[in-house]
C-alpha cells in the first residue's frame, strides 16, 4: 500500500480505481463519504481549495461546482490522473503529496480522500498538508477502517486491510499536526451483480494474495467502513 513504485503502477491508468469505486454505495440512510467531506469543505467557506491525490478529479469537479468563487486546485502524483482532472475543468498538475510545490499558508481546505493510506511517510504529508494551510484552514481526509470489505476478502482467501491510516489509527496521526480533530462513522455498501464482479474488484488491489472466492449466483452486498475526518 505504501511502495513508492507499486501505488505508481496502481495509478499509472484509472482502470484499477474505476473499478473499486464503482461498486460503492451509500449508507441505508443515504449518507454518501464524499458528499460528507464536501459539506464539510463548503461549510468552511474557503477562497483557496488543495485536493491531494485527486484521481480522476470527481471529487475536485465537485469542489468546483459547489464554490464558484474559490480557487480548487488538485495534485496527483499519476499524470494521466491529472490529465482526467484537467480535462474536468479543475487546475491540475503532477505533484507529491510529500513535497507540495506551494507556498506556506497558501489554502484555506485542503481534501485527501482515500489516499493518505498510500503515503511512504504519512507524518511527512501530514506536515505538508498542516504547511500549507492557513492557520485557522481545515483538513478533510477521508479512509476506510481495518474490516473494511473484511468479509469478502475473508471468503476469498485473504485477510481485512489494515493500513497506516484508516478509521482506527487515523485520529491519533492527525492530533500529532492539527489541535482538533473531528470524525463521522459511515457504513457504506458494496454490491456486486455477480461472482464474476467481485473477483474483478479482489483482482483490482494490489495485495499478494491469490483470490480464491466460491462461486455465487445473483447479486451480494457486502459491508464497508468509511470515515470522514476534519482536522483543523
Amino acid at each position: 500500500m505504501t511502495d513508492r513504485d507499486h501505488v505508481h503502477e496502481q495509478y499509472r491508468t484509472e482502470v484499477h480505481l474505476e473499478v473499486r469505486q464503482s461498486v460503492w454505495h451509500p449508507t441505508r440512510e443515504g449518507r454518501d463519504p464524499a458528499t460528507e467531506a464536501l459539506a464539510a469543505v463548503v461549510a468552511a467557506a474557503p477562497r483557496r481549495v488543495l485536493e491531494v491525490g485527486c484521481g480522476t478529479g470527481a471529487f475536485a469537479g465537485r469542489l468546483a461546482n459547489a464554490l464558484p468563487d474559490a480557487e480548487v486546485v488538485a495534485v496527483d502524483q499519476s499524470a494521466r490522473l491529472v490529465e482526467l482532472t484537467a480535462s474536468r475543468g479543475v487546475e491540475a498538475r503532477v505533484a507529491d503529496a510529500l513535497d507540495l510545490p506551494f507556498a506556506d499558508d497558501a489554502f484555506d481546505a485542503v481534501a485527501a480522500m482515500w489516499m493518505l493510506y498510500h503515503l511512504p511517510d504519512l507524518h511527512r504529508g501530514l506536515a505538508e498538508a498542516r504547511r500549507v494551510l492557513r492557520p485557522e484552514g481545515i483538513l478533510v481526509a477521508v479512509t476506510n477502517g481495518d474490516d473494511h470489505l473484511g468479509d469478502l476478502r475473508r471468503e476469498a482467501g485473504g485477510a481485512p486491510l489494515h493500513t497506516q491510516f484508516s478509521s482506527e489509527n487515523g485520529e491519533a496521526a492527525l492530533r500529532e499536526h492539527f489541535d482538533v480533530v473531528t470524525r463521522d462513522d459511515l457504513s457504506t455498501r458494496a454490491f456486486f451483480a455477480d461472482h464474476n464482479a467481485a473477483v474483478a474488484y479482489l483482482a483490482s488491489w494490489p495485495d499478494d494474495v491469490s483470490w480464491s472466492l466460491p462461486p455465487f449466483e445473483g447479486p451480494r452486498e457486502y459491508a464497508g467502513h468509511v470515515t470522514v475526518f476534519v482536522a483543523r
